[in-house]
């Protein structure tokens, strides 16, 4: 059974940084995609950012570009989300997933995730 642990997640202040890293379990961690996924209440869960299964490629929501930066160890089966100059909007629980089945370098579309985290709370404050 594939499991992920999300972690690193606290309240902050504007213009801080934070640090979220994933720790996934169960099978080959080098065969997923892996993105990391918030939603606000009452609102859709959006892609924030994604990376392909060797690191090579990634993707990340405009919004987000120049302050997050994604990244994998494929020798600690782990995904990290960098966060800086963090801002209010910013504020979500934060959701890792992997996608497994996709045949493609990397996947924004959150159907085509297989496996999903609990997520953790990120709140910036102003």
């Amino acid at each position: 059974q594939v499991q992920l642990v999300e972690l690193g997640g606290g309240l902050v202040q504007a213009g801080d940084s934070l640090k979220l890293t994933c720790a996934v379990s169960g099978r080959n961690f080098s065969t997923y995609i892996m993105g990391w996924f918030r939603q606000v209440a009452e609102k859709e869960r959006e892609l924030v950012a994604a990376i392909s299964r060797r690191g090579y490629s990634t993707y990340y929501r405009d919004t987000v570009k120049g302050r997050f930066t994604i990244a994998r160890d494929n020798a600690k089966d782990t995904v990290s989300l960098q966060m800086s100059n963090l801002k209010p909007e910013d504020s979500a629980v934060y959701y890792c997933a992997a996608a497994w089945r996709i045949q493609a370098v990397i996947t924004t579309r959150g159907s085509t995730y297989d496996y999903w985290g609990q997520g953790t709370q990120v709140t910036v404050s102003s």
